[in-house]
């Protein structure tokens, strides 16, 4: 069958799905999709991975204005061929941090060119991205070298107040820990050395520094 009908087919099985509430929820996670009948991630990763892995049509449902299509491309694009030529396609896609997450962990840990697409997403001006990466990185991280986690003090210069990014740092630095102890804990004194007199909404440094002081034993 060629990609349209596959869309289609796709499509039917996701809107026998749908569901109101869970669409009505996706404000959160900010920019907005084209349509969203609300399917539960594990009901959508399920109907996605039951499909053939298939790179075409993978990258044909991503462009997709379609909550559905875009994240179940993720689960049907081939790791093998997720190039550094490519990450501009898929980075264009990454309107919100659903499509980050489900980035993270479907494709872009597993892609040919992870260190590379994760590296050059963790310098990137969009908040996003380098959710992305920091994520991907977090669940690949015996194959991801210390340089991104030692970034992070400037990574958290970058986005102060980003919940986001405070989240995928603790994730990074997490996963990292058992087999780098002493560097971690020397990322994290220069953390702590970030957090200047407490302002007025959310601080990333202030929340990284909370949440691993329960998440790793120094």
């Amino acid at each position: 069958a060629d990609n349209t009908s596959r869309m289609i087919a796709l499509l039917g099985a996701m809107r026998k799905q749908m569901n109101g509430a869970v669409a009505d929820t996706m404000r959160y996670y900010g920019g907005k999709y084209g349509l969203n009948y609300g399917v539960s991630l594990p009901t959508l990763r399920s109907i996605a991975t039951a499909e053939q892995r298939d790179h075409s049509l993978a990258q044909y449902l991503y462009k997709q204005q379609v909550r559905e299509l875009r994240l179940a491309a993720l689960h049907i694009a081939k790791p093998e061929e997720v190039t550094l030529g490519e990450a501009t396609f898929w980075a264009e896609g990454v309107i919100n941090s659903e499509v980050a997450e489900e980035m993270s962990f479907a494709l872009l840990c597993k892609a040919a060119d992870a260190k590379l697409i994760i590296e050059e997403w963790s310098k990137s001006d969009n908040e996003f991205l380098t959710y992305a990466a920091l994520m991907a990185a977090a669940r690949n991280a015996d194959n991801i070298n210390l340089e991104l986690p030692t970034s992070t003090p400037s990574i958290i210069e970058k986005y102060p107040a980003s919940r986001i990014i405070a989240q995928g740092i603790v994730a990074l630095l997490v996963a990292a820990y058992e087999s780098n102890k002493e560097i971690v804990a020397a990322i994290i004194v220069n953390i702590k050395n970030t957090i200047t007199q407490q302002q007025d909404g959310f601080s990333a440094a202030q929340y990284i520094i909370e949440e691993l002081e329960w998440r790793i034993e120094e």
